[in-house]
């Protein structure tokens, strides 16, 4: 089938069968490794995108059904400058709180924070737990990620972000 659609802000168009999955077509034949196959189940969400704005298990989503769609991945989160400067406040804060150890649930982690704080500016650790349900992490047991996306949020909401924590 013929399809086109724009991933991270680029026009994309070629042949694919009906039966690929996004994950594949972004990972095989884009080129873009950020997107992680973790379970080919939709249990650990690493290869969470976004979907015309909506974070989506890209392992769940034939790449026919995003046609004429915008997808976005983790590698365009990140803005225009080098090193910290051009990250986007979750990477920063990502770092900042050690929120990673093997680093492979985090571009997941990353689009599904991306999304939420999307959605709701000023979560509470209810809602930010909640908008990353989905996204196993099986290093680092949350409470660090959680701390990440509130700093997020305060950042991008314009408030200066907390002292870092003392590395354990």
């Amino acid at each position: 089938m013929q399809m086109q659609l724009t991933v991270n802000g680029a026009a994309w168009t070629g042949e694919v069968e009906p039966r690929l999955l996004l994950v594949h077509l972004i990972r095989e034949r884009l080129g873009l490794r950020g997107t992680k196959i973790g379970c080919d189940t939709s249990n650990c969400g690493a290869c969470t995108v976004l979907l015309g704005g909506h974070s989506v298990k890209s392992c769940t989503v034939l790449a026919v059904q995003a046609d004429g769609e915008e997808v976005t991945t983790v590698e365009h989160l990140a803005g225009p400058g080098d090193g910290e400067a051009g990250w986007h406040p979750l990477q920063r804060a990502f770092h900042r709180h050690h929120a990673l150890q093997c680093g492979y649930c985090t571009p997941g982690m990353l689009m599904s924070a991306a999304s939420l704080l999307d959605e709701t500016s000023d979560p509470s650790e209810d809602e930010i737990r909640h908008g990353l349900e989905g996204n196993t992490c099986r290093c680092t047991g949350y409470a660090t990620i959680v701390a990440a996306v509130a700093e997020a949020a305060a950042e991008l909401a314009g408030q200066a972000p907390e002292q870092p924590p003392v590395a354990p």
